[in-house]
C-alpha cells in the first residue's frame, strides 16, 4: 500500500512548456515509461481540446499498463448550460478513461472575471460535473484551480468550493497553487485548516514561479496532503510544475514515505533522461538527485574525504536513484582526485611516486591553456592512460591537407586528404565534406575502415566551439567539445587550439581511439 500517491501530469501540463510539442507516438512512449516507473495517476490530455490528445486515449487503451491509471482531464461544464450538453465532459467520457480529473475555479477573482458568472453558478458547474462522472462510472479527481490565492482572497468561498466537490462524490481535492506564488509556511497553515474543514483525501499540485514548487509540494504532504502532482524533470508553463524528480526521491528516502512500488526508486533518473530525450529538452546538469552532475565531485579537498567515506559530501547513495558517483579532473584537482579517477579506470598506479604527481601538474597546466576534462570523459581517460604507459594510438597521423573551395555561384567544398599508419602500412586517402571539419572527419573514416571496420557503427552527435580568449579576435584560442555515440553509449572528447581544425583533429582522434579501447580491438 502507498502511503503517498503520485500523479504525472508531463503529457498535459509539462507539454504546455515553452520549446516542448510531444507526438502521439511521443506521449505514448512516456506513458508507457511512467508506467514502468511506477506513478499511479498517469494524466494523458485534455480530450476537449485537441485531436492529439483523443488519439492517445484510443491508442493507451492497447497497452496492458502495470502500475497506472490514466486520467483525462477537463475544465467542469461551462456556466448556464446542462451538463450532458458540455462537449469538454463529452470528450471525457468518448475518451474511455477510467478516471477524470476535473479543474474548478476556487477563487472568486477568477469566478467574476474569467467565467464571467455567480459564485453560486460556479459551485453548481462543480457539483453538476463531478456528480454527471460518478454517475458514468468514473473516478474524479478535482484540481481547485488557484486554490492557495482563492483562499488569501475569499477563504470562506474557497473551502465551500471544497465542500461541493466533496459532497458531489470527488475520492480526490487537490489544492492547486496555479500561480506559484504561495509560500512554504502558507502552504502549511492553509492546509491545516483544510483537513478540519473537508474528509476526502487531500493533493498537492504546485507550479515553480517562485521556486518553491518543490518545496511547497513536500510541505503539504509533511502537513496531510496524501496525493503529490507534477511533471517530469519539472517541465510545464512559465516556471514549469513541482519536479517529480526531486519530489519522489524526498519522498522516499527522506521523508520515509512509499511512493513507488518496491526497488522502482533507481529507475528514477533513467525515467527522467528518457522523457529529456522525447521532449528534446536539454538535460539540467545541476538537477538534484538525476542530473549528471548531481553527485559528481571537483576540489580536492572533497574529494579526500570522499575516499575515507562518501557520506561527507553525498546527501545519499547515488545508486538509490539510479545516479552515479563521478570525480573530475581540473586545476581544482588534488592526489586524490587522481587516485579515485584511476581506481575508477582500474589503472594502477603509486599515488606517491614523482610520475603521480607530474601528471596532476600536468592536467592543471593543460587546464589553464583551456582544456576541459570535467566535461571530456572520455580524452581524460586516454590522456591517463598514456601517461602511465598503458595506452598506445590505434593510428599515427602521416600527413593532412585540407583544402577549401569557394565558387562563384556562392557554393563552397571541403576536401581533406590524410595519410596515416596502422601498424606497418600507410593509408592515403582523400574526402569531401559540408565543411573543413566534416571533411576531415569522413577522410580519417575512410583511410581507417579497412583496418577498423566498426568505426562505421559510431557517430558524432554533437559538436561545440568555445572561444577562449576573445579579446585576440580570429586568433583566439579556441576549445572544441565534440560527443560521439553508438549504439550503447556516448563518449566526449575535448581539443584545444588556436586553429579551430587542429582542435577538431584532437577531439576526432581521441573519439575514435576511445571507442576501439572500449570495443577492445587490437592494433
Amino acid at each position: 500500500m502507498l502511503d503517498v500517491i503520485t500523479y504525472d501530469t508531463t503529457l498535459r501540463d509539462g507539454a504546455q512548456g515553452e520549446g516542448i510539442s510531444f507526438s502521439v507516438d511521443d506521449k505514448l512512449k512516456i506513458a508507457l515509461k511512467l508506467d514502468y516507473l511506477g506513478i499511479r495517476y498517469i494524466e494523458g490530455g485534455w480530450p476537449g481540446s485537441n485531436p492529439k490528445d483523443l488519439e492517445f486515449f484510443r491508442l493507451i487503451k492497447n497497452y496492458e499498463l502495470k502500475n497506472a491509471i490514466v486520467t483525462a482531464f477537463s475544465s467542469t461544464r461551462k456556466p448556464d448550460i446542462r451538463v450532458k450538453q458540455d462537449n469538454n465532459i463529452k470528450a471525457v467520457l468518448d475518451s474511455g478513461v477510467k478516471a477524470a480529473t476535473l479543474f474548478g475555479k476556487s477563487w472568486d477573482f477568477h469566478v467574476y472575471r474569467a467565467l464571467e458568472t455567480t459564485l453560486e453558478e460556479n459551485l453548481l458547474m462543480i457539483k453538476d460535473s463531478i456528480a454527471y462522472l460518478k454517475d458514468c462510472d468514473l473516478e474524479v479527481i478535482f484540481d481547485a484551480e488557484h486554490f492557495f490565492d482563492g483562499y488569501k482572497n475569499n477563504a470562506d468561498y474557497a473551502i465551500r468550493v471544497l465542500q461541493a466537490a466533496a459532497a458531489s462524490g470527488a475520492e480526490w481535492l487537490v489544492l492547486c497553487d496555479t500561480n506559484g506564488g504561495t509560500l512554504p509556511w502558507e502552504v502549511e497553515e492553509i492546509v491545516e485548516v483544510v483537513k478540519k474543514s473537508v474528509n476526502t483525501p487531500l493533493g498537492i499540485h504546485a507550479h515553480n514561479d517562485s521556486g518553491l514548487a518543490v518545496a511547497n509540494s513536500l510541505v503539504a504532504v509533511n502537513k496531510g496532503c496524501r496525493q503529490v502532482q507534477g511533471t517530469m524533470n519539472g517541465y510545464g508553463e512559465r516556471c514549469g510544475n513541482a519536479d517529480l524528480c526531486a519530489i519522489i526521491p524526498s519522498l522516499e528516502i527522506k521523508m520515509k514515505y512509499k511512493s513507488l512500488p518496491e526497488d522502482n526508486l533507481k529507475h528514477l533518473t533513467e525515467v527522467s533522461h528518457y522523457v529529456a530525450e522525447i521532449a528534446n529538452m536539454p538535460r539540467h546538469n545541476n538537477q538534484p538527485y538525476v542530473g549528471h552532475g548531481a553527485f559528481a565531485h571537483k576540489g580536492g579537498v572533497h574529494v579526500s574525504a570522499l575516499l575515507k567515506d562518501v557520506l561527507t559530501y553525498e546527501h545519499i547513495n547515488p545508486e538509490d536513484v539510479g545516479n552515479n558517483r563521478r570525480v573530475l579532473m581540473s586545476e581544482l584537482s588534488g592526489l586524490s582526485n587522481l587516485l579515485y579517477k584511476a581506481k575508477e579506470l582500474d589503472i594502477d598506479i603509486n599515488s606517491y611516486d614523482e610520475q603521480t604527481r607530474k601528471i596532476i601538474k600536468q592536467i592543471k597546466e593543460m587546464e589553464n591553456e583551456g582544456f576541459q576534462f570535467e566535461g571530456a570523459e572520455a580524452s581524460l581517460e586516454l590522456f591517463l592512460r598514456k601517461a602511465f604507459g598503458q595506452f598506445q594510438d590505434f593510428f599515427q597521423l602521416n600527413n593532412l591537407k585540407i583544402i577549401l573551395e569557394k565558387t562563384e555561384d556562392d557554393h563552397t567544398v571541403a576536401e581533406a586528404i590524410i595519410k596515416v599508419t596502422v601498424g606497418d602500412t600507410t593509408y592515403h586517402t582523400a574526402a569531401e565534406g559540408d565543411g573543413p571539419v566534416n571533411a576531415l572527419d569522413n577522410s580519417l573514416r575512410k583511410a581507417l575502415m579497412e583496418v577498423y571496420p566498426q568505426i562505421s557503427e559510431m557517430h558524432l552527435s554533437d559538436y561545440k566551439v568555445r572561444v577562449l580568449n576573445g579579446k585576440q579576435g580570429t586568433a583566439a584560442r579556441v576549445r572544441v567539445l565534440i560527443e560521439s555515440a553508438d549504439a550503447t553509449e556516448k563518449w566526449s572528447t575535448v581539443g584545444v587550439s588556436e586553429n579551430i581544425i587542429e582542435a577538431s583533429w584532437q577531439a576526432l582522434v581521441d573519439s575514435i581511439n576511445y571507442m576501439l579501447m572500449k570495443r577492445g580491438i587490437n592494433k
